[in-house]
C-alpha cells in the first residue's frame, strides 16, 4: 500500500496567532495517509543516487529547540525544465506565490548571493533576506539559509534537491522534488504550530511549481 500525500483545505486554525493571524482565512493542512490500492500502475523507476541524495540532504540534526520536515512533490515535467526555474536565485517569484518581488544585494546569483524578497501583503512579515548556501547544477541541488528581516524564521535553512523517475511506457521522465528545512521554534510557539506553518508556504510554492512546468512541459511537446 503506497503512501500518498493529501492536500485538505481547512479553516484558519485559532491557535496560531504568532504566525498566522494576518494569513488568509483559508491555509493548506498537509497529513500523510496510508490507502489500499488495488488497481494497476506503472512502475516508477528512480536513479539509484535518489534514497543516498535524500538521506544525505534530508536527514538534518535538530537541536531540542529546533524543529524540521521534508515534503515531496512529483512534477510530470523533465528535471532540466523544473530546475531551470528552481535555480535561478533572484526570480523566486517565478513560482514561488508569498513572494512579491526579489532584488539581489549582493553577488550575481550564485553561490554565497544574497537577496532581498518582498513579501506579499497578508502574511506577517514584508521581508526576508536570504543567502545562496549551494548551488550544484550537476547534482540539483540548493541550499537557502535565511539570515534576517522582518519575521520569526530564526536560523531557518532549507534544502530542495530534484530527482528524476521515469514511468514504463513514458516518453519523457519526470521530476521528484524534495524540499526539507530546519528552523528555531519561536518563543510562544510549538514545533506543531511552526512547521504547520512552513509546510503551508513550500506545498503552496511546490504545487505552484507543478503547475507552471508542467504547462511549459506540454507547450514544448
Amino acid at each position: 500500500m503506497p503512501w500518498i500525500f493529501q492536500t485538505t483545505i481547512s479553516p484558519h486554525p485559532p491557535d496560531f496567532p504568532q504566525f498566522t493571524n494576518h494569513l488568509p482565512l483559508y491555509i493548506c493542512i498537509y497529513t500523510v495517509i496510508q490507502i489500499p490500492d488495488n488497481r494497476p500502475s506503472k512502475e516508477l523507476q528512480r536513479h539509484p543516487k535518489t534514497e543516498a541524495m535524500k538521506n544525505q540532504y534530508h536527514t538534518p540534526q535538530l537541536s531540542s529547540n529546533q524543529c524540521g520536515s521534508s515534503l515531496v512533490q512529483t512534477i510530470d515535467a523533465p528535471l532540466p525544465l523544473v530546475w531551470s526555474i528552481i535555480r535561478r536565485f533572484d526570480n523566486p517569484q517565478a513560482y514561488k506565490l508569498f513572494v512579491k518581488s526579489c532584488k539581489l544585494r549582493s553577488g550575481n546569483g550564485g553561490i554565497g548571493s544574497v537577496r532581498e524578497v518582498m513579501v506579499v501583503s497578508g502574511l506577517p512579515a514584508a521581508t526576508s533576506t536570504e543567502r545562496l548556501d549551494e548551488l550544484d547544477d550537476e547534482c540539483h541541488v540548493m541550499m537557502i539559509s535565511i539570515i534576517g528581516g522582518d519575521h520569526r524564521l530564526v536560523n531557518y535553512l532549507s534544502t530542495t534537491t530534484l530527482h528524476e523517475i521515469s514511468e514504463e511506457g513514458m516518453n519523457r521522465g519526470k521530476t521528484e522534488v524534495v524540499e526539507s528545512y530546519v528552523v528555531d521554534v519561536p518563543a510562544g510557539n510549538s514545533k506543531e504550530d511552526t512547521c504547520c506553518f512552513a509546510n503551508m508556504i513550500i506545498g503552496c510554492n511546490l504545487r505552484s511549481l507543478a503547475r507552471i512546468t508542467e504547462k511549459m512541459a506540454k507547450f514544448h511537446l
